[in-house]
């Protein structure tokens, strides 16, 4: 720029005195100010460019931001989930470890108790077979009515005004009740008109139970049979309570009088097992002279189950719509002899039970067990 000013004031000097100069040095003034307005105009959009470049920059900087911010958020929740997580699983597997030791404390217990378990029977099942049972004119008090008993031993309330009858062969009963009404001369112009009608009784067909072998009892079978019972459980008695023999302190006997067998009962629970291990021992129930018993374990039983089936009683039929016309011991004779004779189609009779008005008897049915004639 000095340059030129310098170059100008000496074309000037030099030709100041011309117009044509003086033109000259006004054109290239215009030139160089269009010049200068051109590069202004440049500059200027360059700074706009620049101010708008700047401002999309701190606009990307923000979203930037934001998104960074939210990233780290987002991250942070992350690890807070994850944290969770493996705070949960680190008390699933603390549970688990407790669950394994437990189940492992248990199964050493159960390992421990093998031999027991191995006596133990878990459930007993017994199919109880078909039994044929007849009334036997024995009649109950209803006291026995409780008692369980692998025999048919089932006690029959009757109602008032009804008769049991059995008949020595099965045909005669079957007969009777085919008849079903039967008219009953009782002599004069006086008759009664019964009905015969089926008997039929719940029987036991299975029954379940859970037994144990009992750790303080044993059962002594095989025993003499010459001796009393009072006498049987005294020598036993000595010898199981002697310790030389195995034994220990015997707390009771008792003697099952349907099998004939001894039950022995100690006061620790350690003697049992041990004798029932030996099996056979030598007891000396006369001076000198010995015999040998068999020692087996004790189950305790409980039933769980008792299934029953209705059984019909085919040698016994019941009468019914029995009036008090007289007294019971004639009128139970009339009407046996009624039903003996085969022309009113009966047969031999081998029970008869006449309950009257007004009374309560209990009928008595055990195992029908056939005659020598009936066998044959």
């Amino acid at each position: 720029m000095c340059d030129e000013d310098f170059s100008l004031m000496t074309d000037t000097q030099g030709s100041q005195n011309t117009l044509d100069g003086i033109l000259n040095a006004i054109s290239k003034c215009k030139v160089q100010h269009n010049q200068l307005l051109k590069e202004q105009q440049d500059l200027s959009r360059a700074r706009d460019d620049q101010e708008d470049l700047a401002k999309q920059f701190r606009q990307r900087i923000v979203k930037l931001r934001t998104s960074l911010e939210e990233d780290d958020n987002n991250q942070a929740r992350d690890v807070v989930s994850e944290r969770k997580k493996i705070a949960a699983l680190l008390d699933e597997e603390s549970r688990l470890k407790r669950d394994i030791q437990r189940a492992e404390e248990e199964l050493q217990l159960e390992e421990e108790s093998t031999h027991h378990l191995k006596q133990q029977t878990e459930v007993s099942t017994a199919a109880v077979p078909e039994k044929k049972v007849v009334f036997t004119g024995v009649t109950g008090d209803g006291a026995n009515a409780l008692n369980f008993d692998v025999k048919p031993h089932i006690v029959y309330p009757m109602e008032e005004g009804t008769a049991l009858i059995s008949f020595e062969d099965e045909e005669a009963a079957q007969k009777i009740l085919s008849l079903r009404e039967h008219k009953v001369d009782l002599g004069g112009d006086c008759a009664i008109t019964l009905e015969a009608k089926l008997v039929q009784l719940l029987m036991p067909c299975q029954v379940e139970m859970d037994t144990e072998v009992c750790s303080h009892r044993i059962l002594v079978f095989n025993l003499p049979k010459k001796f009393g019972v009072d006498r049987l459980l005294d020598k036993l008695e000595i010898h199981f309570a002697k310790s030389k023999n195995g034994g220990g302190e015997v707390e009771e006997s008792e003697m099952l009088h349907d099998s004939g067998n001894v039950v022995i009962t100690f006061t620790e629970n350690n003697i049992a097992k041990g004798l029932t291990d030996k099996q056979y021992h030598d007891v000396e129930f006369e001076k000198g002279r010995k015999h040998s018993v068999k020692v087996t374990p004790f189950l305790n039983g409980e039933i769980t189950s008792f299934q029953t089936r209705l059984s019909a009683c085919v040698r016994t039929v019941l009468l019914t719509g029995i009036p008090a016309v007289m007294e019971q011991e004639n009128l139970q004779d009339l009407l046996e002899i009624h039903f003996q004779k085969t022309s009113n189609g009966g047969g031999e009779v081998d029970a008869f039970l006449y309950n009257p008005l007004g009374q309560h008897t209990l009928a008595l049915f055990e195992e029908d067990c056939p005659t020598e004639d009936q066998s044959q």
